[in-house]
């Protein structure tokens, strides 16, 4: 394995147990405050620590705002993800919705080779397909009935919808960046993203009794904001300049076995049994997709 690639793995292996938390906090925070109202803290306060460390490491030159348009893209796509995201889980369940996070390296792989001509192996295929089928197994909670009846719960679906537009951004980032270093280009993305959550939420900003919100609020905010906002940027931007887009996303299959880690120590209930055979096919789409390298 090529060294740029066992980088990439590593950033990416990091990347999914960082962002299982924010899956676990999220659904304990999401009842108490706006989906927008969240997202817009949480962009400024991540958008801050990327921009301190662009100056403090590469520094941002003016050559890195040429096409400013290509971090409206980027922030738009990204801002849709995170209020969908926190909108969702008001409703669906942590682990349903990890899984559903998981079928992203799927679209992911389409729209790879929609926009880059990213080729799929044989093998790689029947990782994503058996991915896909753990995802499907835990969002119907084992029940094939619901399954054929598609009994979808609103908050998995909502939530669907974030996922596409996490799933366009993967080889997104890699047709627009121009050279520019990861955390460079993360920062001009964050500063898009937060303007336009400005323009969709400044309502839900100013509505928001922030000194009455409970103190998981703000647990969550600092989480998502500085590890599964500022850190996981700049390791996705890192992970996607250096592996093809269906590897990259292939490591949120790892997402819904962290989140069980995560319940575990929160307290919170375990699935079924019979739902942990659908995170356990996720897994197995990962060693897969590992193995092809």
């Amino acid at each position: 394995m090529a060294p740029a690639s066992r980088q990439g793995h590593l950033a990416m292996l990091a990347f999914s147990a960082l962002v299982a938390g924010s899956f676990s906090l999220g659904a304990m925070a999401a009842p108490h405050i706006s989906p927008a109202a969240l997202t817009v803290p949480r962009f400024a306060l991540a958008g801050a620590l990327v921009g301190a460390a662009a100056f403090a490491t590469t520094g941002i030159r003016r050559s890195a705002f040429v096409a400013p348009w290509r971090y409206v893209v980027l922030g738009g796509l990204l801002a849709c993800y995170f209020v969908l995201m926190f909108e969702g889980l008001k409703t669906a369940a942590a682990v349903p919705a990890a899984a559903v996070f998981t079928l992203t390296p799927l679209m992911a792989a389409g729209f790879g080779w929609l926009l880059l001509r990213q080729a799929t192996t044989p093998r790689m295929a029947l990782a994503l397909a058996i991915g896909a089928l753990g995802a499907v197994w835990v969002i119907f909670r084992g029940d094939p009935a619901a399954a054929l009846r598609m009994e979808v719960g609103r908050g998995e679906a909502i939530y669907f919808i974030g996922c596409v537009a996490h799933a366009i951004y993967a080889p997104m980032v890699r047709k627009l960046n121009r050279g520019e270093p990861a955390v460079v280009f993360t920062f001009g993305m964050m500063v898009a993203g937060f303007a336009l959550l400005c323009l969709y939420g400044w309502r839900d900003v100013l509505a928001t009794d922030w000194p009455a919100l409970p103190a998981i609020v703000w647990v969550c905010l600092i989480y998502v904001a500085v590890a599964a906002s500022a850190m996981t940027f700049v390791l996705l931007q890192f992970a996607t300049l250096r592996l093809p887009s269906a590897k990259v996303m292939a490591y949120t299959y790892l997402v819904p076995s962290w989140v069980l880690l995560w319940e575990i120590a929160l307290g919170r209930p375990v699935p079924p049994l019979i739902v942990l055979g659908g995170v356990a096919l996720t897994v197995l789409a990962l060693a897969l997709l590992l193995k092809d390298e």
